[in-house]
């Protein structure tokens, strides 16, 4: 009898210490969940609930919802199922129970018990009256009826999950950057990560932007960490950029172990080849709201980006500033509906055509967060399966004007970490590539391209840091594109685009004659010691031609030279004829000959070598003047490739004003170097 009732003391002692153990935990768990720690508040949840006395049904219930809320933030779908069939067993259950149980169905592919825990839902919110959420179980209900008719019809686009980019943690928010698309950045909480510490947010290390390079081949490389200060202990990531590549806005969310994080946007510049400490980009002075997933309009000139401040529609919305500069944000609007909803919408991202993508679970859709896209605004596009899954799609980047690029997704993995995918569309995408450049020299950065085609179309495009541009185009339209930049003579390009059955670039180039230093006129033959043109001449001349029309406000000195083998007389005279006969075959071309002065030097001006003919030429250094004694000096394959520079036939813009003023010195036309007519 007394070792009977030893045993019950002994029993009833554990319950009562484990039920202090229990609240203990609890109160742990609500700790972190004040700050928004859920991986720590849901370890504590979880010992909290098993600690709890079956009898004990509603408390049972209620720790359940708490663990139940934790796993759903933390994507553990089959965990915060289960969670939540708990809470419904011991009878605790409200409506956004069966609201967010409906929803993780969905996550799960399990259409059919989504369906019934949507109407349920729906039933209880229409009671209550609560509309925001009862909008939520409308759509959720169509979603879970209309699903599996979209992902038995399917679409055109091939997806690929990315074994090269991805670890065994999270990898998301890929963003392509350089100028040909050749580094993918994307955010990782990968071991590489820095920082030693475990993230109470998520269970994994705290976030950090990694890069991806291209080699030569087009072979992607292996991730890499960003040697700088962009990354630091704190949660870095959904990074993007400005149009030329040189400012970088990315999510930073800080630490603070007695206070809630609320995730901001940072500003990182990039100075020889590495990225700065970031800035805070001030948006709003209140700072209880986050502000995260940063994207730039094409133009540059808006910032998008998500915020959960109030004013919006519901859940996390897209908001959009105005950039008054790199690191100066403008006023603050809301994208409104059709785009935002009473749910969540999140990371949106720019197609270069100047489509707009995000992600939503407030939209009809497959489960979990779906990728959207309109181009106009108004109507909402689902690109279908299997760009969207039952789990969380997002975060698309374009690899230039096509349809294909990388997005992230955590289809298919049970932890709930998101993996990066790559995607292929085979639409039809015909665009022009263009590259600008200083003639016999390197690109030009600062020019500009004016494109007008017959449908209208009338662009201004700024070129990227190698001189190129791509733009899209349409079939059965004639374009004129003229480069242009300060200090050089304009390019004119002209071509019609033509129907096709696959995806086609056109490729220009944009070569611009610099008007302060002579210009090589490449292709110009003579007979031998003779000033009598080739006929293989004609096509060099007649492009100079084209350029002296497009550039009517300039006169021009035509300059013939020799090399240094005859004598100098001899030279001086025939290199004189020269110039001439390509004088006259440009005036009857319809030259004027007043914007023409022919020059012939003979052997006295050698060739000054500029940086791309010492790259053409190992032997040679910029700056290099191929006199008769450096010649000299050479081996004799050598020599006879300077006497062959040498031998050439240039230009030099003597006015930039022909015929814009009267013989009074008054103005009488602009000049041209303007847009060229649409007509």
């Amino acid at each position: 009898m007394r070792k009977f009732v030893t045993y019950i003391y002994i029993i009833m002692c554990a319950l009562v210490l484990g039920s202090c153990g229990a609240d203990q935990a609890v109160k742990k768990g609500d700790k972190f969940w004040a700050v928004g720690e859920y991986y720590d508040a849901a370890e504590q949840y979880r010992k909290a609930y098993a600690q709890t006395p079956t009898k004990e049904r509603a408390t049972r219930g209620q720790r359940a919802m708490k663990l139940a809320e934790c796993y759903r933030r933390l994507n553990q779908t089959n965990k915060a199922i289960n969670a939540y069939k708990n809470v419904v067993r011991y009878k605790q259950a409200d409506s956004l129970t069966y609201l967010y149980l409906a929803q993780l169905y969905m996550r799960n592919g399990n259409y059919k018990e989504a369906a019934k825990a949507f109407a349920v839902a729906g039933d209880s919110l229409r009671v209550l009256g609560d509309s925001l959420h009862l909008q939520l179980a409308k759509v959720g209900l169509e979603s879970a009826q209309k699903a599996p008719v979209w992902k038995k019809e399917g679409s055109a686009y091939t997806v690929k999950r990315m074994d090269l980019f991805n670890s065994r943690r999270d990898d998301y928010s890929p963003m392509l950057a350089g100028d040909a698309d050749d580094q993918l950045y994307f955010t990782s909480t990968r071991n590489q990560a820095q920082g030693d510490e475990v993230n109470g947010i998520t269970g994994t290390k705290s976030a950090d932007i990694f890069y991806a390079q291209k080699d030569e081949k087009g072979k992607w490389g292996k991730p890499q960490v960003i040697a700088s200060e962009l990354n630091s202990a704190f949660d870095e990531g959904a990074c993007c950029f400005s149009p030329d590549g040189k400012t970088m806005y990315l999510t930073q969310c800080q630490t603070d172990p007695t206070y809630p994080r609320y995730a901001r946007i940072m500003v990182s510049k990039r100075s020889d080849a590495a990225w700065s400490k970031p800035q805070e980009l001030i948006i709003s002075s209140d700072t209880t709201c986050s502000f995260a997933h940063p994207a730039v309009s094409p133009d540059g000139q808006w910032l998008y980006f998500v915020s959960d401040m109030s004013g919006g529609m519901g859940g996390v919305d897209i908001w959009r500033c105005r950039l008054l500069s790199a690191t100066e944000a403008g006023a603050m609007e809301n994208l409104g509906a059709p785009i935002n909803t009473p749910g969540d919408e999140m990371f949106p991202t720019f197609r270069p055509n100047g489509d707009f993508y995000f992600s939503s679970n407030g939209h009809p859709g497959l489960g979990g967060l779906d990728i959207y896209f309109t181009a106009d605004g108004r109507k909402i596009n689902h690109p279908g399966y299997p760009i969207n899954s039952q789990g969380d799609d997002f975060g698309m980047t374009f690899e230039g004007k096509l349809n294909q690029g990388f997005f992230c997704s955590n289809r298919g993995d049970l932890r709930g970490f998101d993996h990066i995918y790559s995607f292929y569309n085979p639409e039809i995408v015909q665009t022009i590539k263009g590259w600008v450049y200083e003639q016999d020299g390197y690109e030009l950065p600062a020019a500009q391209v004016y494109m007008v085609g017959n449908d209208g179309t009338n662009l201004k495009l700024s070129v990227r840091s190698d001189g190129s541009f791509v733009q899209e185009i349409k079939p059965d339209v004639d374009y004129v594109l003229l480069g242009t930049c300060k200090g050089y003579l304009n390019h004119q390009q002209q071509i019609r685009v033509q129907p096709a059955k696959a995806s086609q670039e056109y490729v220009l180039q944009f070569p611009l004659a610099n008007i302060s230093a002579p210009v090589l006129i490449e292709n110009i033959f003579y007979d031998f010691n003779k000033a009598t043109l080739r006929p293989e001449s004609k096509t060099a001349l007649d492009q100079l031609v084209v350029l002296l029309n497009q550039n009517p406000n300039v006169t021009i000195e035509l300059s013939a030279h020799t090399d240094c083998r005859g004598s100098d007389a001899y030279n001086e005279r025939l290199s004189q004829q020269r110039a001439e006969s390509v004088v006259a075959y440009l005036i009857a071309h319809g030259i004027a000959a007043d914007r023409l002065t022919p020059k012939g030097y003979g052997e006295s001006m050698p060739k000054r070598i500029k940086p791309r003919v010492a790259e053409k030429y190992p032997f040679l250094k910029e700056g290099d003047v191929l006199t008769e004694e450096m010649i000299n000096a050479l081996p004799e394959e050598q020599q006879e490739q300077c006497h062959q520079m040498n031998r050439r036939t240039e230009f030099k813009v003597l006015r930039t004003t022909y015929g814009m003023f009267d013989k009074a010195g008054k103005i009488i036309q602009s000049p041209t170097a303007v847009p060229p007519s649409k007509d």
